[in-house]
């Protein structure tokens, strides 16, 4: 994978020789999403110090890529993965990802039986199932980068959705109790862990800064950004349609754009509401806005939307669980619901103050990157 960024190279005398292999249950070249995003930004990171590979499930087993391995993603089965669950007495999702492919992948890899510095980085929880499973697998080598817990958005789905909340946070305490380490970007989640004597690390990453968004110059026009395939993000989307009248009503030419795949179907039609669906880039988007909401109602992991808005220095209205963790980190101010409206019809309703906070935004990401806060916790982690 290319470093060209300059400040993601170590000199040559740091670098080592050991083997960092991700295991992935999407196609970091074909899938999009804030944590495809992020897990580029920890490969990257990774290879300051490591050489790195990937075991992937993907929709194109057959497509050939150096340093990537990849499987062919199975489709959902549900009544068999509801079975294998209760035999196995795991939750849905561990056992959905336990897969025969992925097993056989490891095996046949220089993840079975790793040594040395060499380790393999399970990217969420229920993709260590199929390590631990494959022969010659060591725990001890075993670190598993938490991301989002599915815990939270099954809880909100009623009583079924409650018991099968539970059996996640079991396998994921199990899976984090087995680990070398775990790393997660939820402080007080991963606090959590440290209490139960769990070697767990909060990964206080930024994205790398982008040229800054020309907020002084923007139209009075919001942007939410999100895959409405994850109901967390369809829910916002609905908060913010409920609101958008209220925080359009007397602003001329007040817009909101929603960007990112969304499920088949008509568009959403709203006067103000402009609807783009999936995009390659975000970026000239970004760039003709005044500033980014997240009025995420359950949230986890790291807030990747947040973190692209700070990196162009575009000012954010967020609802505390869509910003976590990273709210003091770059000093925001998460508003609750009866705030929202406010703060979005402040910022439509003045560019200069918008401005103003876009650029204390981006000063702030620029600062937290060139320190290597974030980095630094990324390389403590796969070297612990």
């Amino acid at each position: 994978m290319s470093t060209a960024d300059p400040a993601m190279s170590a000199p040559a005398e740091d670098r080592r020789t050991s083997r960092i292999t991700f295991l992935l249950g999407k196609d970091p070249s074909l899938a999009r999403g804030g944590d495809v995003t992020l897990f580029g930004l920890l490969r990257r990171i990774a290879e300051e110090r490591h050489e790195t590979s990937v075991i992937c499930l993907s929709e194109e087993p057959g497509r050939v890529e150096p340093g990537v391995v990849r499987v062919a993603k199975p489709p959902v089965a549900l009544p068999r993965i509801a079975a294998r669950a209760a035999l196995h007495r795991r939750s849905l999702v561990h056992e959905r990802f336990d897969i025969d492919g992925l097993v056989a992948a490891v095996e046949a890899s220089e993840a079975s039986g790793a040594s040395g510095g060499d380790r393999v980085v399970a990217v969420h929880s229920y993709l260590a199932e199929p390590y631990l499973r494959a022969a010659g697998a060591d725990p001890s080598r075993l670190l598993v980068s938490t991301e989002v817990s599915e815990a939270p958005v099954w809880r909100s789905r009623g009583l079924a959705g409650r018991v099968e909340a539970r059996r996640i946070e079991r396998d994921e305490l199990r899976i984090a109790r087995t680990a070398r380490a775990i790393a997660g970007y939820d402080a007080s989640e991963m606090e959590a862990r440290r209490e139960r004597g769990i070697n767990a690390r909060w990964l206080p990453l930024t994205l790398p800064p982008a040229p800054a968004v020309d907020v002084a110059a923007s139209s009075p026009r919001l942007v939410l950004l999100g895959n409405r395939h994850w109901s967390p993000n369809a829910r916002a989307v609905d908060r913010m349609l409920a609101w958008w009248p209220s925080i359009a009503r007397g602003i001329p030419g007040a817009e909101l754009w929603l960007v990112g795949p969304r499920p088949d179907g008509p568009k959403v039609a709203l006067p103000g509401v402009v609807d783009h669906g999936e995009v390659r880039d975000v970026a000239p988007l970004l760039a003709g806005c005044r500033a980014m909401v997240a009025p995420v109602a359950v949230g986890g992991g790291v807030r990747v939307k947040v973190l692209e808005a700070a990196a162009r220095g575009l000012p954010v209205v967020t609802s505390p669980a869509g910003v976590g963790s990273i709210e003091s980190l770059l000093g925001l101010d998460a508003v609750p619901d009866d705030g929202f409206v406010a703060r979005c019809r402040a910022l439509l309703g003045d560019a200069d103050a918008a401005a103003a906070e876009g650029a204390r935004l981006h000063a702030t990401n620029e600062a937290l990157w060139t320190g290597r806060r974030g980095r630094d916790a990324v390389l403590d982690w796969l070297d612990a």
